[in-house]
C-alpha cells in the first residue's frame, strides 16, 4: 500500500514508514534517546531527500520522547530542575542551528555536511560507548570491582563556578556545562533531524556524572521541547517538513517506545550501552559507505532552495 509525500514529492510504501517509526520508537524508550540519530538516515536510506528527512525526523523524535518521558516521570527517575537548566541551552541552540542549516542549504552544501557530521559523531561516540561498556561487562564477568572515583576527587566540571543543587539527581554542580551540553545538542538538533540523546546520555553519564537510572527519563524531557521548538521553525523557515510523513511516523514511534520502556528496565546499564554503542556505530558506518561507494546514478538533477 503506497502513500504520497507532498513535501518529500514521492510515494512510499505506508508499511515501510510506519515500521521504521515503530523500530525507532522502541529504541527511544530502550535506551532514553530521541531517536532521530536513526531515523534521519533511514528515511534517507529510503529516499527522502535529506532537508525533508532531517525536519520530519526531529519532528518523529517529539512524540517517542514524550511517550518515553511521560513513563519515567510516573517512575520518578526525571529530573524536571536538571531538564529545564538543558532546555534553556538546547532553544539558544536550536536557534542558531536553523540559521546554520538556512545557510546551508542556500549554499548547496547541506546533503554532504549532514552525512559528513552523522558519520563523525555517530563512529566517535558508538565506538567509545561499546569499548566502555564491553570493558564493564567483562570485570562484571571477573567479579572485578568497578573503578570508581573516591568522593573527595572531582574532574574539571566540578570546579566551575554557578552550582546549582538537584536533589533529584543527587547531585551539586555548576549549571555552565548544563547548559553548554544543551546548546550543543540544540544546534545538532537543527542541523541532523536528531534528538541528541545519543550524545546527551553519555555526556550526563561520564562528564557531568549524573546517575543513570535518572539520564534517560531527564534527556527525553530535554529531547520534547527543543525538538518540538526545531520542527515548528523547520516548517516556518525552510518549509521542509512533511506532515503526512511524520503523522505515520508520530504515530508508530509512540506505541514503540512504550514496549521500549519496558524492555530496557529490565536490562543491566552495561548491557544497555553496549547495545547503543553496537547500533550508533552500525547507523555511522553504513552512511560512512555510501559516502565513498559509487553511486548507481552517477548524474542527478538537484534544484536549489528558492528564498531560502
Amino acid at each position: 500500500m503506497t502513500i504520497y509525500l507532498p513535501i518529500a514529492e514521492l510515494s512510499v510504501n505506508i508499511f515501510i514508514i510506519l515500521g521504521m517509526g515503530a523500530a525507532v520508537g522502541f529504541l527511544s524508550g530502550m535506551f532514553g534517546v530521541g531517536g532521530g540519530f536513526l531515523i534521519t538516515p533511514l528515511l534517507i536510506f529510503y529516499n527522502i531527500p535529506p532537508v525533508v528527512a532531517v525536519a520530519t525526523g526531529a519532528n518523529q523524535v517529539v512524540a517517542s520522547s514524550v511517550s518515553g518521558a511521560i513513563t519515567h516521570f510516573r517512575r520518578g527517575t526525571l529530573d524536571v530542575k536538571l531538564g529545564l537548566v538543558l532546555l534553556v541551552g538546547g532553544l539558544v541552540g536550536a536557534t542558531a542551528g536553523i540559521y546554520v542549516f538556512s545557510w546551508l542549504r542556500s549554499a548547496g552544501q547541506l546533503d554532504l555536511f549532514i552525512s559528513l557530521l552523522y558519520v563523525v559523531f555517530l563512529g566517535t561516540i558508538g565506538s567509545l560507548m561499546l569499548m566502555e561498556s564491553l570493558n564493564a561487562m567483562r570485570r562484571a564477568a571477573r567479579n572485578e570491582p568497578a573503578t570508581l572515583r573516591r568522593p573527595g576527587q572531582h574532574i574539571w566540571v566540578h570546579r566551575l563556578p554557578f552550582k546549582v543543587r538537584f536533589k533529584k539527581s543527587k547531585i551539586y554542580l555548576s549549571i555552565l556545562p548544563v547548559i553548554g551540553l544543551g546548546f550543543g545538542i540544540g544546534v545538532l538538533t537543527s542541523i541532523m533531524g536528531v534528538g541528541g540523546g545519543f550524545i546527551m546520555v553519555p555526556a550526563m553519564i561520564y562528564l557531568l556524572r549524573i546517575p543513570t537510572n535518572v539520564v534517560v527519563g531527564t534527556s527525553l524531557f530535554q529531547i520534547i521541547f527543543v525538538t518540538a521548538y526545531t520542527t515548528i521553525v523547520q516548517a516556518t523557515t525552510n518549509y521542509s517538513v512533511d506532515i503526512v510523513l511524520a503523522f505515520l511516523l508520530m504515530v508508530a514511534g509512540v506505541v514503540g517506545a512504550q514496549y521500549g520502556v519496558r524492555v530496557g528496565q529490565r536490562l543491566r546499564g552495561e548491557q544497555l550501552r553496549a547495545l547503543l554503542g553496537l547500533l550508533v556505530l552500525a547507523v555511522g558506518v553504513r552512511l560512512a559507505i555510501d559516502l565513498v561507494v559509487t553511486p548507481e546514478d552517477l548524474y542527478s538533477i538537484a534544484t536549489g532552495a528558492m528564498g531560502g
